[in-house]
């Protein structure tokens, strides 16, 4: 097979998965923008009802009330260290986490396998999860 006719191919392929994605996100902040219309006549309708306001200066005040009453237990100092260790424990999590991560990423890269085989026996994939981002004025 020609080299030339296997770029034109692979150009050709880049081109339109740009389109794709392109369309994709036109798409997406359309639908977005639709969902948010729909959501916002919705909420306009509920609170032109006199019973669901009734309900909902109820809900409110119930709210207030249970808030108060989480406020003060959660000054309890066994409650505030639960707290912190919690807090502690998810910092780990995430650090811990975010090592695999880049484990894995040499792993994938020095072996070629996209498998790793737990302390279980049990077969794991790899996968890496893509999404866009808008960058912001800084960074252009």
């Amino acid at each position: 097979m020609d080299t030339a006719t296997d770029k034109n191919d692979s150009a050709q392929i880049l081109i339109d998965l740009e389109s794709m994605i392109k369309s994709s996100i036109s798409g997406i902040d359309f639908k977005k923008t639709e969902l948010k219309k729909l959501n916002d006549m919705t909420t306009g309708f509920l609170e032109q009802d006199p019973t669901y306001q009734e309900h909902e200066k109820a809900a409110k005040e119930a709210a207030r009330v249970k808030n108060a009453t989480k406020s003060q237990l959660l000054k309890q100092p066994s409650v505030a260290q639960t707290i912190s260790k919690a807090k502690e424990l998810k910092a780990e999590l995430k650090e811990t986490q975010d090592g695999l991560s880049d484990y894995l990423r040499e792993y994938q890269r020095m072996s070629g396998s996209n498998e790793i085989e737990d302390d279980n026996g049990e077969v794991r994939e790899i996968v890496y999860t893509a999404k866009l981002i808008k960058r912001s004025a800084k960074t252009k």
